[in-house]
């Protein structure tokens, strides 16, 4: 090609000064490059093409609403836009009909070589992966896509906090949002209330950009103001030896472990005692519990389930059986009632008063919802149930709750959601699981499940919340030398690092590995990225720094066997 100089290529001085380098002319592959990056991003940053809502009244059929310059309306149901600069503002009007989603599509070509990734609902359960174009795949929340010939990575999503539970899809021909309106399974009675329903923004990639730090630089637009912790989170949780058979005399022994590995100096190490202890008698004292903890060394954390009723709850309280996708003998609050609110929120003010530093609740969005992440699919929820307050959205029932739990918790209690909404509690709480259980019992799990959703959800530390990818069960079921790559990969991450460590399992190796994952995460200062997504969905070639640059590790997850296709 024709020599032609940076700036003059690059356009204005900003952009020339960020592509500068010693070589006053681009060459063949950077022009090339460039010429990818803008052809396949895909402009959102503009009004959508079609606007199609779907309520109740209709039967949940499409009706198309007519626009009128940034508005679009029909029925009595009216859509309004904004594009305030990067993306696209959504409110809503029906003040008379049950409206259940709205459906916004953007026609455009999509390149048909790039490879996509998408959020989950809530906890991902080894399923998140780059793949190629699948036109009825539903990402939640947002979605990257990666151009593997200028190797540019663009992302596009909604802020944190939105109205409406939001999910995407890309076909040939363009690119949908779908924001479901719901109020549990049937429409919601917005009123005379306009709806802030999402806030969309997309960023074009960069050339040479790692495609990890392209959606964390995502994550960052799509929210402003994370809630973190004060200090690394480490320490020890029971779940993954004891099952719940766990008790006062179990937890001490395993403060007194980790304090003994944790660095003498720093932030100190939480012990975290999780299901199994209400009704236990083998705890008869649970704030004294948590001075005894305390006492040793270690911040005490425990774990709960608000949502779920206590045995003899007045029905009237209660969600509908019907609103389970497979119905049991659990009993959910209906959370939209102020004595069922109060009752929930009760279980977390008991705990905040024992002086629990950390408290892990647990269940919500399968309580409230009635199914897994897995399960939903296009569709939240089932159908044919609601909640007793028709005027607020599956999204703003969440987030209420969510803000009231913080509201409950102050500044000093450092709350972990566990099967929470990461889009909506971003903000709110300072740390999420983000996947289902590892185990303590099934390394296949682990591997799935752990491996899989830190790979994919690492983008969300430290710009959504601090990550909890789940335990390290070191138990003689686990082999040690997968369980030693695990808790390396977690305390390396800069993520949270808990252990369930079995007494039978916790030898004089163990404990050398313990404490040197130890180290690393009380100090607070490595951070990590994968370099292999795009072809291994549980990654085993991860980069890390501490201060200066990236170094590799690799690990290996499956044995001489290879991997479990019968995990349990």
């Amino acid at each position: 090609m024709k020599q032609v100089s940076r700036r003059t290529f690059f356009g204005s001085a900003a952009a020339a000064a960020l592509a500068s380098t010693s070589t006053p002319y681009i060459t063949a592959a950077e022009a090339e490059s460039h010429q990818a990056r803008h052809t396949t991003f895909l402009d959102l940053q503009r009004l959508p093409d079609r606007v199609t809502y779907y309520s109740v009244r209709e039967n949940d059929q499409p009706v198309v609403l007519r626009r009128d310059g940034s508005q679009w309306s029909a029925s009595g149901v009216e859509v309004r836009t904004e594009v305030p600069g990067n993306g696209v503002d959504v409110f809503i009007n029906a003040p008379a009909t049950e409206l259940t989603r709205i459906h916004l599509r953007w026609t455009t070509e999509v390149a048909p070589a790039l490879l996509f990734m998408g959020d989950a609902w809530e906890r991902s359960y080894g399923d998140l992966a780059w793949r190629t174009m699948v036109p009825e795949r539903v990402m939640p929340w947002y979605f990257a896509a990666h151009d593997p010939a200028s190797k540019v990575t663009h992302g596009y999503g909604v802020r944190t906090g939105a109205g409406a539970l939001c999910f995407w899809q890309v076909d040939p021909a363009g690119v949908s949002l779908w924001l479901d309106l719901s109020n549990g399974g049937n429409g919601v009675k917005l009123g005379q209330r306009e709806l802030y329903a999402a806030a969309i923004v997309t960023r074009p990639g960069r050339m040479q950009e790692h495609p990890g730090d392209a959606v964390t630089a995502l994550c960052k637009l799509m929210c402003s103001k994370p809630r973190l912790p004060k200090g690394p989170v480490y320490g020890t949780n029971d779940w993954y030896y004891a099952y719940g058979k766990n008790t006062e005399e179990g937890i001490l022994r395993d403060t007194e472990l980790v304090v003994s590995l944790a660095p003498k100096a720093g932030a100190r190490p939480f012990s975290v005692i999780d299901d199994g202890w209400r009704g236990n008698a083998g705890f008869p004292d649970m704030g004294r519990l948590a001075e005894k903890i305390r006492g040793r060394g270690a911040r005490p954390g425990i774990w709960i389930r608000p949502t779920i009723a206590v045995a003899g709850t007045d029905e009237r309280l209660l969600l509908p059986m019907k609103h389970w996708r497979s119905p049991g003998t659990d009993l959910a609050y209906d959370i939209t009632i102020p004595e069922a609110r109060a009752a929930a929120i009760a279980k977390l003010t008991q705990v905040v008063n024992w002086k629990y530093e950390l408290v892990k609740h647990d269940f919500s969005t399968f309580d409230l919802l009635g199914q897994w992440g897995f399960d939903m699919g296009a569709s939240p929820t089932v159908a044919g149930w609601n909640f007793h307050d028709r005027s607020r959205t599956n999204a703003e029932i969440l987030l209420d709750y969510y803000q009231d739990l913080r509201k409950v918790a102050g500044d000093e209690t450092l709350l972990l959601g566990c099967n929470t909404v990461a889009h909506l509690a971003a903000g709110v709480f300072e740390m999420q699981r983000t996947g289902d259980d590892t185990s303590g019992k099934d390394w296949e799990r682990t591997r799935r499940t752990g491996v899989n959703t830190l790979a994919y959800r690492l983008p969300q530390d430290g710009t959504f919340c601090a990550l909890d990818a789940d335990c390290v069960g070191i138990t003689k079921a686990i082999p040690w030398e997968l369980n030693q790559q695990w808790m390396d990969l977690l305390a390396r991450s800069g993520t949270g690092l808990f252990i369930s460590p079995s007494p039978d399992a916790i030898g004089p190796d163990q404990k050398t590995a313990i404490t040197e994952a130890f180290g690393i995460a009380a100090a607070g200062r490595s951070r990590g990225r994968v370099t292999d997504w795009f072809n291994n969905t549980t990654p085993t070639e991860w980069e890390f720094k501490a201060g200066g640059s990236y170094k590799t590790h690799t690990y290996q997850w499956a044995d001489e066997d290879g991997t479990n296709p019968f995990p349990d």
